[in-house]
């Protein structure tokens, strides 16, 4: 059986990615090699359209956890897949499934394999975006300096994030699977949104099977000022940064971004301060991981049955 999850075109890291090929040989050991014709699905945005194309060799998949969001949502599901759980309720109503197959996100079983740090160091940190990370990382990481908040690089290694948040009181999070991480520690979390790359469905999806509201917070784009930088959620930040990088000679302008940063820096811990905690109950936490092993469960009595 062959693991596969979402790897991005420029080759970066991104954790919630990641986190598949740190969790799922854990967690079901034995069970993977480099036969794709038989390919698991397990954490990622990924029923979608494109999926069978991404896994041309593949003669039955294994969905796990798997969420609906980007994309268009498959019609019909193929007779090949064997579908144990979906992310959440909202992805399974696009799915047509039954409710029973919305269970949540298969990071959560994170917290079978891993001890959080007692010790937190930590105040606030915040983790970006992967997109926001790749094309404005140095931005964020000084604006996040500037407030005294932990900068983390969503393109950071799996166990980095991991010990980063564990060590955090207080999460502020665009990228979705750092707060669950964050949820699944026991830290609060806050989601953010600085740009339209952000997807509130698939917040959602998971926010529901969780029994969490999903109230996010809003910044304004750091590229206000000179709008037509900002034209496309995919190049935005990357114009942006050159062309900032590019004037930073010139010591007004350099005073104007630096001055920027400042009062983007006074939102963000101002959102820190005073924004809604989000945190799921333990009972609920625990009863959604207990279901996650069970169709693990059922997973390994069907794969060896077979053998």
């Amino acid at each position: 059986m062959k693991l596969f999850y979402y790897k991005r075109r420029d080759g970066s890291s991104n954790f919630g990615d990641q986190l598949n090929h740190w969790l799922w040989p854990q967690l079901l050991p034995g069970f993977f090699d480099e036969d794709e014709t038989t390919t698991f699905i397990g954490i990622g945005t990924l029923l979608n359209q494109f999926l069978s194309q991404r896994v041309p060799q593949a003669k039955q998949l294994i969905i796990f956890s798997t969420g609906v969001g980007y994309e268009q949502p498959l019609k019909t599901l193929d007779k090949n897949w064997k579908l144990y759980c979906v992310r959440g309720k909202l992805s399974a109503q696009k799915l047509g499934l039954s409710p029973d197959l919305a269970i949540t996100d298969g990071a959560i079983l994170t917290r079978r394999l891993y001890q959080p740090s007692p010790q937190k160091n930590y105040r606030f940190t915040y983790i970006p975006h992967i997109h926001h990370a790749t094309f404005a990382g140095q931005i964020w990481q000084r604006i996040c300096e500037q407030i005294g908040f932990r900068y983390l690089d969503p393109r950071s290694s799996v166990d980095e994030v991991l010990s980063t948040i564990s060590q955090t009181e207080v999460l502020l999070a665009e990228a979705m699977h750092g707060a669950i991480i964050a949820d699944t520690f026991r830290v609060p979390w806050i989601p953010i949104i600085t740009s339209p790359r952000i997807l509130p469905f698939k917040w959602q999806d998971w926010c529901s099977s969780i029994d969490v509201q999903y109230y996010p917070y809003f910044l304004s784009p750091l590229i206000k000022s000179y709008p037509k930088y900002a034209r496309g959620i995919r190049s935005g930040f990357n114009a942006f940064t050159h062309w900032k990088n590019s004037f930073l000679q010139f010591p007004q302008i350099s005073q104007f971004w630096q001055e920027q940063e400042e009062v983007y820096g006074m939102q963000l811990l101002k959102i820190a301060q005073t924004g809604r905690q989000q945190l799921s109950s333990d009972s609920q936490l625990e009863r959604l991981t207990v279901q996650l092993e069970e169709k693990l469960d059922r997973l390994k009595t069907d794969w060896y049955s077979k053998s």
